[in-house]
């Protein structure tokens, strides 16, 4: 069995029915994997999700790599939610047994799916998208005087994307090239646009899009408490879940 596949074991429950995500197995990838440590991940938040990451890790493990690729996240999945996915053309979708669509994964052009290629990729895809906070967010919030609510954080992900110009054949690297913020009341719209190398060389690009709510007007003094407390639980994280 491949590392990433016996990686991913251990944060996903499979069945002949399908698969799912616990508190436990959610949170521990989020702190350990994509070093995420956003509250509503945690195992005991009141508004729990799985991250959005492991369902992108998830499929991406199972049916591999394609010169465009683009997922769109339509819903929050909870702990123990049982899943499925569904092949409609070219687009792959993540479903529960009602139906309800919870991602949506476009993919086309040429594929692979050699895992010493896809492994590394998902890890440090998942790292960077970890590194949004305060790294990433907080100088655009404060370029706009605006801030997340410090009581309820939410920052959701709505959708993501990859180009390749050459299919890779060796571990990729991402590097942040852009990132804006567009405010619309108390809704942020954030998009960051990063590189993708390949032993120095650009092969490709990517985007993210966020969504920030709740938002406020900026007080320092708060966004160095949230930044403290971020702190905090980073290093608490780093021996327990």
């Amino acid at each position: 069995m491949s590392a990433l596949l016996m990686l991913l074991d251990d944060f996903v429950t499979r069945s002949a029915e399908g698969f799912s995500f616990s508190r436990l197995q959610s949170c521990s990838f989020a702190k350990q994997i994509a070093t995420d440590f956003n509250p509503i991940h945690d195992v005991d938040a009141k508004r729990f999700c799985v991250p959005g990451d492991l369902l992108f890790a998830y499929l991406l493990s199972h049916y591999g790599l394609s010169k465009e690729l683009s997922c769109t996240f339509a819903g929050m999945v909870s702990a123990d939610v049982l899943l499925h996915c569904e092949q409609h053309g070219t687009e792959l979708r993540i479903c529960d047994a009602q139906g309800k669509v919870y991602l949506s994964l476009q993919q086309q052009g040429e594929s692979s799916h050699d895992l010493t290629v896809i492994e590394p990729l998902i890890r440090d895809y998942v790292q960077f998208s970890g590194q949004n906070f305060p790294h990433i967010l907080q100088p655009l919030m404060q370029q706009h005087n605006v801030m997340i609510h410090p009581g309820r954080p939410l920052v959701i992900y709505e959708s993501m994307a990859l180009s390749f110009d050459t299919m890779p054949t060796a571990r990729v690297e991402l590097s942040l090239a852009a990132s804006s913020l567009q405010v619309e009341g108390k809704r942020g719209n954030v998009l960051l646009q990063f590189v993708l190398t390949q032993q120095g060389q650009q092969i490709g690009r990517g985007e993210k899009r966020m969504i920030l709510s709740n938002l406020q007007a900026y007080d320092e003094q708060q966004m160095q408490l949230m930044i403290a407390e971020y702190d905090r639980r980073k290093n608490l994280s780093r021996v327990q879940c």
